[in-house]
């Protein structure tokens, strides 16, 4: 991992941490108006979603909705044979969270329960920053690019479709994509929608 991707993560992350909860909540509202106005969110049924961490931008107020809507919420699960890759779990009234090894919360589910991510419509995702170029900036671990590799020898797919959410202020110029990355289609932050 370069270093200089190791010091914007860090700057960035420092930025999301020092906003203050007023701040949170107010970006996390306007977010969440962009995302349910896009058209890919209100064509899609089965949407993954995330649960907040390290100062993410908070998603509760988009998963509300997407209950509210009768859509199908995934939120995901580290998986538990590879322990690499993402598989997603329904989130529904009364599912039981659990902290996987690294401290996110994830679906307490049976492994029968867990789909794979082509099994959705549109996939929500959260990012340190990103580019106008659709590249994204992760936490370093990988896991989304793993998950998402059979997309990049696709021509045109159709689904899922990648949408990262974000602040505005994690909108960088030019990030420097390795092989593995997967584009994304879309950002949504709090200021403007961004689609490439």
């Amino acid at each position: 991992m370069s270093t200089e991707k190791t010091d914007l993560r860090r700057a960035l992350r420092n930025r999301r941490n020092q906003l203050t909860p007023e701040e949170q909540r107010l970006a996390a509202r306007k977010l969440a108006a962009k995302v349910v106005g896009t058209r890919l969110y209100r064509a899609s049924r089965r949407i993954a979603c995330y649960l907040p961490i390290d100062g993410e931008i908070d998603t509760r107020c988009i998963i509300e909705h997407i209950h509210r809507m009768r859509k199908i919420c995934y939120l995901p699960a580290i998986s538990r044979l590879s322990h690499d890759r993402l598989w997603f779990a329904k989130n529904q009234d009364g599912t039981e969270l659990v902290r996987n090894r690294y401290g996110v919360l994830e679906p307490d589910v049976t492994t029968r329960d867990l789909v794979r991510a082509r099994e959705l419509d549109l996939i929500l995702m959260p990012l340190v920053g990103f580019d106008d170029h659709g590249n994204r900036l992760g936490m370093g671990a990988g896991f989304y690019d793993l998950t998402l590799a059979f997309l990049r020898r696709r021509k045109g797919w159709r689904k899922p479709h990648i949408i990262g959410l974000a602040y505005d202020f994690q909108r960088i110029n030019g990030i420097e994509a390795d092989p593995w990355d997967v584009p994304l289609q879309g950002v949504v932050t709090d200021q403007a929608v961004y689609i490439y």
